[in-house]
């Protein structure tokens, strides 16, 4: 295969640069400056379910029967890709079937341990990390999961995932710096918006602003459009900084019944989180100028150009997930010896930089995620408030 050019890094403070691969060139997105050696590109293995071969044995835990299937699909693929972009990568992927159950990813788990492996990636789901967790600390196995729930990191668990929590700090922040000093929320009332919530009211004294209206509305829409009624009467009048978290299907129905009903969203700044990011709410005229935090989306349409044209279809938003802990886990092996897997080398306070931006691991097995600010508009987003080029640099 041809020579990859474009080159991406994962830093880490007091080491050299980790060379992330792909197709064409970007800065150094951590602001280091430091070089990294040419990428090419090298084909991988998959012989059942093996892919690679180097000597170092990484365990990766998908829902490939049952539920989740479709989306375990989409992450092999993006693991394989992974290993396919890395330079000469000196590991071996042991692709194991958790059947989208506890049971069965704690015997996949097992099982790949058995066989060797030093660190496991994934499971998806957070019953399913838990179990993995459980298993993997007898044995002194890293675990890097996808889920966002934070209850099941800790304890060698880390969670490479988009926690709702780091976007709504970001957003409210943002509001904040903005001059945005009253704040009110409207949040679904489900297990999502119990997350949301304790995230929104938290950082809202924390940067000093005043909660002056708070509503959860339920899944019907006639609920929904009552309490968007009644919460209007309040923050209509009041908040300078309207919090409506939720999906595309409900977000757009609740500010338009909101303006009906009196607040005027020129005055007042909506705000979001990642949810937000679908065709259907981007091209609602409600929504325009509302702004939400995300990852900066540059390198995620790179990585889904290269995906598409490598496997006939679109990536599911998750595959990134699997393409970077792999490419993460590569870059490891690679330069960081024995030691490669410790707490120290995961937890290193610089981080790292992926498909959807800088990250790293906090000692307590959560992730923080340098996050753009984006403002809605026309059917797409424009970065109002750029994502971090450094944890350093952004106070952090």
């Amino acid at each position: 295969m041809a020579v990859v050019s474009r080159r991406r890094f994962l830093s880490l403070a007091g080491f050299a640069s980790l060379a992330l691969a792909g197709c064409q060139s970007v800065s150094d997105n951590t602001g280091s400056g430091l070089l990294s050696a040419p990428t090419t590109a090298v084909e991988t293995r998959a012989l059942g379910d093996v892919m690679g071969q180097g000597q170092v044995k990484v365990a990766l835990l998908l829902p490939q029967t049952g539920t989740g299937a479709p989306t375990a699909t989409s992450l092999r693929n993006a693991a394989e890709m992974a290993l396919a972009e890395f330079n000469n990568p000196n590991i071996q992927l042991l692709v194991k079937d958790d059947k989208g159950t506890p049971q069965g990813a704690a015997e996949a788990a097992q099982a790949a341990i058995n066989e060797g492996a030093e660190v496991i990636l994934g499971p998806l789901f957070a019953q399913s990390v838990a179990a993995v967790g459980g298993v993997a600390r007898q044995a002194n196995v890293p675990v890097i999961g996808y889920s966002t729930d934070a209850s099941v990191a800790g304890s060698g668990v880390y969670l490479l995932s988009f926690p709702p929590q780091g976007d709504v700090e970001r957003i409210v922040e943002h509001a904040s710096q903005s001059g945005r000093k009253s704040f009110a929320g409207l949040v679904p009332d489900n297990a999502y918006g119990t997350v949301v919530e304790a995230a929104f009211k938290e950082t809202v004294a924390r940067v000093g602003g005043r909660l002056v209206a708070f509503e959860r509305y339920p899944a019907d829409q006639a609920g929904a459009q009552a309490a968007a009624k009644r919460f209007a009467a309040t923050a209509g009048t009041s908040a300078d900084a309207i919090f409506v978290p939720g999906s595309a299907s409900v977000v757009p129905g609740l500010v338009q019944a909101m303006t009906a009903a009196g607040v005027d969203t020129r005055r007042a700044m909506l705000l979001g989180t990642g949810l937000w990011d679908d065709p259907a709410l981007l091209s609602s005229p409600v929504m325009a100028g509302a702004r939400f935090a995300g990852a900066d989306k540059a390198m995620w349409q790179s990585f889904s150009s290269r995906y598409r044209a490598r496997y006939g279809s679109d990536p599911v938003r998750t595959a990134s997930l699997a393409y970077d802990s792999v490419t993460l886990i590569a870059a490891l092996v690679q330069t960081q010896g024995m030691q490669r897997f410790s707490p120290g080398v995961l937890t290193n306070s610089s981080g790292f930089s992926g498909v959807d931006g800088l990250f790293r691991f906090r000692p307590n097995g959560t992730i923080q995620r340098g996050l753009a600010v984006l403002e809605v508009g026309g059917g797409t987003t424009r970065v109002v408030a750029p994502a971090p080029r450094s944890f350093a640099s952004a106070g952090l």
